[in-house]
C-alpha cells in the first residue's frame, strides 16, 4: 500500500525501511521507531520473508536514494537476507555516499564508530568480490578442461534483475553496458526488467 511523504528536500533525507513476515509482529514497533528516529518516509514489505530475493519495497527503496541520505532500519536482519547479501548492500551504500543507522544495535555511520565500520565493510566487500570472481575463473576452467562450451549466455538471476533496475531507473548504467557485462542480449535484460514484478504491498508512509 502507498501513502504520500511529506515535502522534503532532495538530500539529507532520512529514509526507512521495515520488513515484517505473514508471523511478525513487530511492524508497528518497526515504524514507530522510524518514525522517532526522524525518517521522512519509510518504504516497506508485508509478509515477505528475509530470505526472498527480490522485494519490491526494498528494491524502490534502494533506487530513492540520493548522495547525503540515511537509510534507517529496526535491526540489520531487517534489510539483507543473508550476511553476504548485506555486506553487498552496505558496500553499495557506502561507494554512493549513504548513510546507514540500525537503531536496536546501534549502529550509525554518521558518527566517526560507524564510519569506521564502513571502511572495513569495504575490506569485507572487495574480499568477497575477488573470490567471486576466482570461483568463476576456476569454473570455467575446469569447465573448458572437460570440453564444455562456455560461450552460451546464462540466465538472469533475481539479483541481477533487481540491480539491473535500480541501476537503469537512477541513470548509472546502459541496458547495452550492463547485457554485456551480465553476458546476455540487451533485449533479454530489458524484458527480465520490464516483467519481473513482486506481488507484495511496497510502501508505507507515515
Amino acid at each position: 500500500m502507498t501513502l504520500e511523504p511529506t515535502p522534503q528536500t532532495s538530500t539529507g533525507k532520512k529514509i526507512g525501511y521495515v520488513r515484517v513476515s505473514d508471523t511478525d509482529q513487530t511492524e508497528d514497533l518497526q515504524v514507530d521507531a522510524l518514525k522517532l528516529a526522524g525518517c521522512d518516509v519509510i518504504y516497506g514489505d508485508h509478509g515477505v520473508s528475509g530470505a526472498i530475493r527480490v522485494r519490491k519495497g526494498l528494491d524502490e527503496m534502494l533506487t530513492s536514494l540520493e548522495a547525503g541520505d540515511t537509510l534507517v532500519v529496526w535491526k540489520l536482519d531487517r534489510l539483507g537476507r543473508s550476511t553476504i547479501h548485506l555486506l553487498q548492500l552496505l558496500d553499495d551504500l557506502r561507494r554512493r555516499g549513504v548513510d546507514f543507522q540500525a537503531i536496536t544495535q546501534g549502529i550509525d555511520t554518521t558518527t566517526s564508530v560507524g564510519r569506521m565500520l564502513y571502511g572495513q565493510l569495504a575490506v569485507f566487500a572487495e574480499f568477497e568480490r575477488e573470490q567471486i570472481r576466482e570461483r568463476t575463473k576456476a569454473g570455467m576452467a575446469a569447465a573448458k578442461a572437460r570440453g564444455k562450451h562456455i560461450g552460451r549466455p546464462r540466465k538472469l538471476t533475481e539479483d541481477q534483475i533487481a540491480y539491473a533496475r535500480r541501476q537503469l531507473a537512477t541513470q548509472r548504467d546502459t541496458v547495452a553496458h550492463m547485457a554485456t557485462s551480465y553476458g546476455v542480449a540487451p533485449i533479454t535484460l530489458s524484458r527480465a526488467v520490464k516483467t519481473t514484478e513482486s506481488d507484495v504491498d511496497s510502501l508505507f508512509s507515515i
